[in-house]
């Protein structure tokens, strides 16, 4: 068997969520909210599938689905898009395995910033790229210049770059593109722009686009989330936009992989993005309520909690909260001897990661955070120092 996959250990989510259930413990560790989707789109999906077709879609998508990403990102970030420069995938890490395939020739070297979301390393090397890693460091995560700067080489042919940030819930701000941007272009860079959370972006702060900066239409591919839009992550209706002479690889590579995605999907997120924009900002509320429950339930309880700008997640500094173990150590008692799963930082990035940070999903409802807020309160009670 192939030894990058023979030799992985299972994903710290799958073993957290199995930990989760077999201990009969709160799950604040894997990524899917509990709420926020809308009724009107789950009913354009029930229609569609009795009423439309459930043969295979087209590989880049179905029509109106294409016509509606270009229209949703025009109204809300002004770019100029047709259904050219979209292709439609089977979620977003379909989507960036596509973009990293379409992209990378064997001895390419790409640039993560880590911590970084679980498939990108794989990725990469699976298309016989080599990974450079640039550490953000915590509490801001900001992007440093000379760190990524150094970090390019004659080999470098890729940016792989997260905003809004999983696992940090930070949103880079303008002078952040601004370095990423300047790079890119200095050097010739392909930025593959995983922008899943755009929506999910809290406390009135504005998403902007890579491929917006000055520069980066012509070398950006745009990863959007269907999923994470609407709060329905089981859909794994996904995108890459990208300017014409990218996008035709793209959907070469990605009709390879899975071809095409589910067609009454397609059709009800064409329908939610056509018709869902008074849906956006009652969804951010009550994500930013969630977050400022769980923040403080978490602080009133004595852990050190630290920003969170966007997504569902935030951290805790276990250090800081006067707790010595480590984060796995930590993760693998608070779910066995608490009942709360959480998922350890340093599974996000593989060299000397920091081990002193959990991240927490708030994306829950109300009892289910004070449930978690309470098991996590006992958790530091029983693995404190004191």
């Amino acid at each position: 068997m192939n030894p990058l996959y023979d030799q992985m250990p299972t994903s710290v989510f799958e073993r957290m969520s199995g930990l989760a259930t077999k201990h009969g413990a709160i799950n604040l560790g894997q990524g899917f909210p509990d709420f926020g989707w809308p009724q009107e789109i789950l009913d354009a999906a029930a229609r569609a599938v009795v009423e439309g077709s459930n043969q295979y879609a087209p590989s880049r998508g179905l029509p109106a689905l294409r016509d509606a990403i270009a229209r949703h990102y025009r109204r809300h970030y002004g770019l100029e898009l047709v259904a050219e420069h979209v292709c439609v995938t089977s979620g977003a890490t379909e989507a960036l395995g596509a973009a990293i395939l379409a992209t990378i020739e064997p001895g390419d070297e790409v640039i993560l910033l880590t911590p970084a979301y679980d498939s990108y390393a794989p990725m990469v090397r699976r298309a016989g790229g080599i990974v450079r890693k640039v550490a953000l460091q915590p509490p801001q995560w900001r992007i440093d210049e000379k760190a990524l700067a150094a970090a390019v080489g004659p080999r470098t042919r890729a940016i792989l770059f997260n905003n809004p940030h999983n696992p940090t819930g930070r949103l880079f701000d303008e002078a952040e593109l601004g370095i990423v941007a300047a790079i890119a272009c200095k050097h010739d860079l392909v930025v593959i722009a995983d922008e899943v959370w755009e929506h999910v972006v809290l406390d009135g702060r504005t998403f902007v686009p890579l491929c917006a900066v000055p520069g980066m239409a012509e070398r950006s591919i745009k990863i959007g989330s269907a999923g994470k839009i609407f709060s329905l992550t089981g859909w794994k209706v996904g995108w890459m936009v990208a300017a014409p002479a990218l996008a035709g690889p793209l959907a070469r590579a990605h009709q390879f992989l899975t071809f095409s995605t589910a067609p009454n999907l397609q059709s009800a997120v064409a329908f939610g993005l056509d018709e869902g924009d008074s849906w956006i900002a009652p969804m951010r509320r009550r994500f930013g309520d969630a977050r400022d429950r769980m923040a403080e339930g978490l602080r009133d309880a004595g852990f050190a909690v630290l920003d969170s700008a966007a997504t569902y997640f935030l951290c805790v500094d276990l250090k800081a909260s006067g707790i010595a173990l480590e984060d796995k150590a930590f993760a693998d008692a608070a779910v066995e001897r608490a009942g709360v799963a959480v998922v350890p930082l340093s599974a996000f990035a593989e060299r000397d990661p920091p081990r002193h940070l959990v991240r927490l999903c708030f994306g829950k409802k109300d009892q289910t955070i004070v449930s978690g807020i309470a098991a996590m309160a006992q958790a530091r009670e029983l693995l404190s120092l004191g």
